[in-house]
C-alpha cells in the first residue's frame, strides 16, 4: 500500500479546521498520536486492533502519522514502512468474516500482529442500552434488554491476562493506541492518555479518537474510502462475539416491502478497497421457524418467542431473509449497541465455546 498517499489524504482533512469541526477532530487525533510517538518512540508503541470500525479508523490515522514522520526525516521517502507493532485480543467465538478481515488488514497495512489469547475464555463486558418506550412485546423490546453487563464473567480479567502475555513477549512496548470513544462502555471518564490501573501490566493507554462520535467514525471511513469489515454492510453496528452480536434492529428494513414477491429496497454500499470484499455471513430461515444461527448465537428461546409472536397469517407465507441497512445509515448514534444482547457467560465457558 502507499503510505504516503494515506498521509496526504488524512493530513489534508486535518488542515480543514477553521470551517470544519470534523477536520479539527482529525487534527486532534493526529496530534495525540504524534505526541505519543515523541514520548515513547515508535519502537515502543503498539496498536490494539480487533477489526472493529473504531480501531480501523485508528489504524488508518496511525499509518498516516508514521508515514508523515518518516517522510519528514528522510531525504528519499518511500511508499512503504517497516512493520507496525500491533496486538489482537480475540473474544470467544469471533466472527470468521471479522477474523478474515483482520488478516487482510494486517497484510494491507503491514502489521506485525501478535494474537493474545486469554488463558480462560471471558465474555466481554458490554453495557446494552435502555429500550425505548413502546410495545413491550415488540421486536425492539425483545432484542433490547435493560442496561447491564453481558454475562457474569468479568471481561476485564481476560483483558488483563492478554496484556500480561503481551508485556512478557514484548517488554519494550510502553504505550498502546486504543480506539476507545467517549460513548463506549468505561470510556466516559477517560482522557487521551491514561496509565493502566494498579495490578495491571504497565502501559500508557492512548485514546486518539476519544472525542469522536459514531457519525464521525463513518464520516472518516467513507470519505477516505477506507476498507472495513463487511459485517457493517449487513446491519451490524457494534461487533463482539457471535454469542452476543447480531444486526441492529434499528436498521431492519420493513418486511412489508418484501411480501408477495416484491423486491426489497436497495441498500447502497460504498466503493471500497477490493481487500474488504469479504463474503457475507450465512443466514438461514424456514417457512415456520427461524434457525438459532439467524441471530448469530441468540438463544433458541428468544427466537421461538419472536416467531410465535407474529400474526398467524405470516406462518403460512414463504419466509424471507431479514434485510438490514448498512451501519453508516444509522441516524441515532446512541443506538449503536442495540445489536448486542446478554448471554450467560458461565454456560459459554462450561461448554467450551
Amino acid at each position: 500500500m502507499d503510505h504516503q498517499k494515506i498521509a496526504q489524504e488524512v493530513y489534508a482533512l486535518a488542515e480543514k479546521t477553521s470551517s470544519n469541526s470534523f477536520g479539527a477532530l482529525v487534527k486532534e487525533a493526529l496530534d495525540v498520536i504524534e505526541h505519543c510517538l515523541d514520548t515513547h518512540g515508535e519502537e515502543n508503541v503498539a496498536l490494539s486492533f480487533n477489526g472493529g470500525k473504531d480501531c480501523t479508523v485508528l489504524l488508518h490515522l496511525y499509518a498516516a502519522a508514521l508515514s508523515r514522520r518518516h517522510s519528514s526525516s528522510s531525504s528519499s521517502p518511500t511508499t512503504s514502512l517497516k512493520p507496525i507493532h500491533a496486538l489482537y485480543i480475540p473474544v470467544p467465538s469471533p466472527f470468521p468474516v471479522l477474523e478474515e478481515f483482520i488478516q487482510q488488514a494486517a497484510q494491507f497495512y503491514n502489521l506485525d500482529l501478535f494474537e493474545c489469547k486469554p488463558e480462560a475464555p471471558q465474555v466481554e463486558s458490554v453495557v446494552t442500552p435502555q429500550p425505548q418506550a413502546g410495545n413491550a412485546g415488540s421486536l425492539d423490546a425483545i432484542l433490547s434488554p435493560p442496561p447491564k453487563a453481558v454475562g457474569k464473567a468479568k471481561g476485564g480479567e481476560g483483558m488483563r491476562q492478554a496484556l500480561e502475555t503481551y508485556k512478557f513477549r514484548f517488554p519494550n512496548i510502553t504505550a498502546i493506541l486504543i480506539g476507545t470513544r467517549r460513548t463506549d462502555p468505561h470510556g466516559a471518564t477517560l482522557s487521551h492518555r491514561n496509565p493502566t490501573d494498579p495490578g495491571w501490566p504497565a502501559f500508557e493507554r492512548v485514546n486518539p479518537i476519544i472525542n469522536w462520535d459514531y457519525a464521525d467514525v463513518w464520516e472518516f471511513l467513507r470519505r477516505l474510502k477506507v476498507m472495513y469489515c463487511s459485517l457493517y454492510d449487513e446491519g451490524y453496528t457494534s461487533l463482539g462475539s457471535t454469542f452476543n452480536t447480531f444486526p441492529n434492529p434499528a436498521l431492519l428494513i420493513d418486511e412489508s416491502s418484501t411480501l408477495n414477491g416484491d423486491e426489497a429496497p436497495e441498500c447502497t454500499v460504498i466503493d471500497r478497497d477490493p481487500l474488504s470484499s469479504l463474503p457475507p455471513p450465512v443466514t438461514q430461515a424456514s417457512e415456520t421457524t427461524v434457525s438459532s444461527t439467524t441471530l448469530n448465537g441468540t438463544s433458541s428461546s428468544m427466537v421461538d418467542s419472536i416467531s410465535t409472536s407474529a400474526p398467524a397469517a405470516t406462518t403460512t407465507r414463504k419466509a424471507v431473509k431479514p434485510l438490514y441497512r448498512p451501519a453508516y445509515e444509522l441516524v441515532d448514534g446512541s443506538l449503536e449497541r442495540c445489536g448486542r444482547a446478554s448471554v450467560n457467560a458461565q454456560s459459554v465457558v462450561a461448554n467450551g465455546k
